[in-house]
């Protein structure tokens, strides 16, 4: 059975504390920090950049999990420094030679993800299942923070993982991604997602500590 994992969501922190939140998750055992970068083209809105990944890297040795929506992205992975442990997720829909990417990221010697938005089949992954690490799921439409679940993820997420099984893929993360709440995150978990991006719904609330949302939510995936 895969390892449950959480990938705090990076542009929900508050920057202004952000020493202090990086030793608090790197002491709760965090496996990923995730980080969205958004170019306002693919998706409506503008977030990290490459600069960000480079004083993560320097601040923590908590693996990255850097998510690219952006629009031609095939071009623009070389912009982006990586390490060995790192996953890089590439949309299905953002590129135009898929595997190229997926190849391009693993002789980085990263691993390799594939997003999928909510409304994408499953069916782009026939081809490239020899090419992935993962497989992230959408289970909002990206560009926000905050939104409710596309209540059918939950089934996508479940077909899915039976898919990757009957295919001998077992190996390969489910990543779910968007209002992963508690309650949410235990539905995900169950239909087989095994890594858990964690943002305003979860980790990141006011007023709450840190440490307390990360065990709720190991609480509930587990």
């Amino acid at each position: 059975m895969l390892k449950k994992m959480i990938a705090p969501s990076m542009m929900c922190a508050d920057f202004l504390c952000l020493g202090d939140d990086l030793r608090e998750m790197k002491a709760c055992g965090i496996e990923y920090l995730h980080i969205d970068i958004m170019d306002g083209v693919f998706v409506p809105n503008f977030t990290l950049g490459t600069d960000y990944i480079k004083k993560l890297h320097r601040a923590t040795d908590i693996p990255l999990d850097i998510h690219l929506m952006v629009s031609d992205v095939d071009g623009k992975l070389d912009w982006f420094e990586v390490r060995e442990g790192d996953y890089i997720s590439v949309h299905a829909e953002a590129c135009t030679h898929l595997q190229r990417a997926l190849a391009c990221i693993r002789a980085k010697g990263a691993k390799a993800m594939v997003a999928l938005n909510p409304g994408t089949s499953l069916s782009v992954l026939d081809e490239i299942l020899p090419d992935v690490d993962g497989i992230l799921v959408m289970t909002v439409n990206p560009g926000f923070a905050g939104q409710k679940m596309v209540p059918q993820t939950l089934e996508k997420i479940a077909r899915l993982r039976a898919y990757l099984d009957a295919n001998g893929y077992e190996h390969v993360d489910i990543e779910a991604d968007g209002n992963v709440s508690f309650e949410n995150a235990r539905k995900m978990s169950d239909a087989g997602a095994n890594i858990f991006v964690a943002g305003t719904s979860a980790v990141f609330v006011p007023d709450v500590p840190l440490r307390v949302g990360i065990e709720k939510l190991r609480e509930a995936v587990k």
